[in-house]
């Protein structure tokens, strides 16, 4: 491999953050306005940003994108790093850090980065178009068999 080819392979840290109520899991469906995987169902997600702790970073990304505070959330379970291959491009290789969280409301209010929002059974994720290996990631903190 070239210097030049593996300069552009990049390594992305984010959070996945899964959040249940009452044995639900909540999906989001990305909004056309993100960058990447417009119109996917996910996780909460974000970037892990410089000398931040995952969990912190995790738990903002909670509270910003479906108006949950840490008040309504507690972390169940934490997993660890996943390297996920972005299948669109090949060159980007994302380092998912997992969470789980339960809520005590299933009031969201979703910001600009997803324009819906279900409440499933977990068994349920493989029916929906995913971002890539959310199931995967959703099993490595909460097996649903």
């Amino acid at each position: 491999m070239s210097r030049v080819q593996s300069e552009r392979k990049r390594r992305n840290n984010v959070v996945t953050a899964f959040v249940e109520y009452q044995g639900k899991l909540l999906l989001l469906r990305r909004s056309k306005k993100v960058k990447t995987m417009k119109g996917k169902w996910a996780a909460i997600s974000g970037y892990i940003e410089m000398a931040t702790d995952p969990l912190r970073q995790a738990m903002k990304e909670v509270e910003e994108e479906t108006g949950l505070s840490n008040e309504n959330v507690r972390v169940l379970r934490v997993g660890q790093p996943l390297e996920v291959v972005d299948p669109y491009n090949q060159n980007t290789t994302w380092i998912v850090h997992p969470y789980f969280f339960r809520t005590n409301t299933n009031v969201v209010k979703l910001d600009w980065e997803h324009d819906k929002y279900l409440w499933i059974n977990p068994q349920e994720i493989s029916n929906y178009d995913t971002v890539p290996k959310l199931r995967e990631t959703l099993d490595s903190v909460f097996p649903v068999g």
